[in-house]
């Protein structure tokens, strides 16, 4: 990825990460709470623009651009993400749906609603939400939230 594309990506996920801010000052407090995938409590915002315009994130916990933070992030059944990566290590739990997930130089994986995942930091992927409805995974970032394209020359690259 050039200089200029990965400077318009990193404003692009800052605009993203911004957009979310105003969902935060409900859940930043230290008060205990249950909050259900599908609560009317959850204000659901936009995903970095390379991902589809269907996709959403709803945060749970903490602010986005600070440590900490857990979300809820959402697709339609049949929906394709592109190649990615983040700063941060991934811990995911599916809520709902099927998804197929695959990781640099690993077997695809489908997770299966209530399965754990685990995504290393800075490590390729793309995911597709299969057809068994919405997917709604829970998320937990240790650094905060970000998502860069890969190019998908080096998903396929030899190692």
């Amino acid at each position: 990825m050039t200089e200029k594309a990965m400077s318009r990506s990193s404003l692009r996920i800052a605009a993203t990460v911004a957009a979310l801010a105003f969902v935060v000052s409900a859940w930043a407090d230290d008060h205990a709470k249950v909050i259900g995938a599908n609560s009317e409590a959850i204000q659901w915002g936009p995903c970095p623009a390379f991902f589809p315009d269907t996709c959403r994130i709803g945060v749970l916990h903490g602010n986005p651009a600070e440590p900490r933070a857990d979300i809820f992030f959402k697709v339609p059944a049949n929906t394709d993400l592109v190649a990615h990566t983040h700063t941060s290590a991934e811990r995911m739990v599916l809520v709902s749906g099927r998804m197929r997930v695959d990781y640099e130089g690993q077997d695809p994986a489908v997770i299966e609603t209530g399965s754990y995942a685990y995504g290393p930091p800075g490590r390729a992927h793309s995911a597709r939400c299969l057809d068994a409805g919405e997917c709604v995974l829970f998320i937990a970032f240790n650094e905060p939230i970000d998502a860069m394209p890969v190019e998908e020359q080096s998903m396929d690259a030899p190692e």
